[in-house]
């Protein structure tokens, strides 16, 4: 059966007990699918902080993550968003099993810039752990943490889109799907009717490097074309809603391609 990784960013999760993408996902693992999704948390994890006082920094659309901040996103990714979803998954009749990129040695990865803080790049993947889960029948849901590859007993903050992108390379899916708050990949941000359906890799890095594409926009390209260059056939971008991941399969949204 092929795999379907999907990344669940945290703008465009809503009521998770009545959340149209989660009950697709169900779907499609009912069917028989191998379905995998690795989640992100923003807007939780900002509360979180906002909460403890901590100002929210981003750079080139990813967070600045102190050591203190770290401890609240591992315990919003892993104690709070991976639970909740795995508990949703399961009242809608999946046998979901929740676990982040620490477990297994599932990811790895290096500091990317000391102005960043704890926030890596994938440089490892061994995904043993995801296929024994699905081989077994079950439902992986993955927050996006990793080892440090400098430090093994050390953790890191990894972008959402960076994890599912890696993920879905060295698992070589058949499909990584991007569900976002927009309907594909728009050429202006501020117009609907600028999205394009179909962006070649050497677009999609113009397009990086001009700065057209910005905000989260750029991780979630940055995640797609990693994961079609090791492995992935089909990277798809497209919005939430009903039948989400059923209607991006069928060509809904945008289709980057190598």
């Amino acid at each position: 059966m092929q795999e379907i990784v999907v990344k669940y960013g945290g703008n465009a999760m809503a009521d998770l007990a009545a959340d149209p993408v989660l009950a697709d996902c169900v779907e499609l693992h009912k069917g028989g699918q191998r379905v995998v999704l690795v989640h992100g948390g923003g807007p939780q994890i900002d509360a979180a902080l906002r909460t403890r006082g901590i100002k929210e920094e981003r750079i080139d659309g990813l967070r600045v993550t102190s050591l203190a901040a770290l401890e609240i996103v591992e315990h919003v990714l892993c104690a709070t968003v991976n639970k909740e979803l795995v508990r949703a998954l399961g009242a809608l009749g999946a046998t979901a099993v929740g676990i982040s990129g620490e477990d297994g040695r599932l990811l790895w990865a290096k500091k990317i810039d000391r102005r960043l803080g704890a926030v890596g790049e994938i440089v490892e993947v061994q995904p043993q752990v995801i296929r024994t889960i699905l081989d077994a029948g079950f439902f992986p849901v993955i927050a996006p943490l990793a080892l440090d590859k400098d430090d093994p007993s050390g953790r890191l903050n990894v972008n959402a889109d960076t994890a599912a992108g890696a993920i879905a390379g060295a698992l070589q899916a058949q499909f990584y799907v991007v569900v976002t708050d927009v309907e594909g990949v728009r050429k202006d941000l501020t117009d609907p009717n600028s999205t394009v359906a179909r962006l070649t890799a050497a677009q999609a890095t113009a397009w990086l490097d001009d700065g057209t594409l910005s905000g989260g926009m750029r991780p979630k390209m940055r995640g797609a074309l990693d994961a079609l260059q090791h492995g992935a056939k089909r990277a798809l971008i497209s919005g939430a809603g009903v039948q989400a991941i059923t209607r991006a399969l069928e060509g809904t949204g945008t289709e980057v391609t190598l």
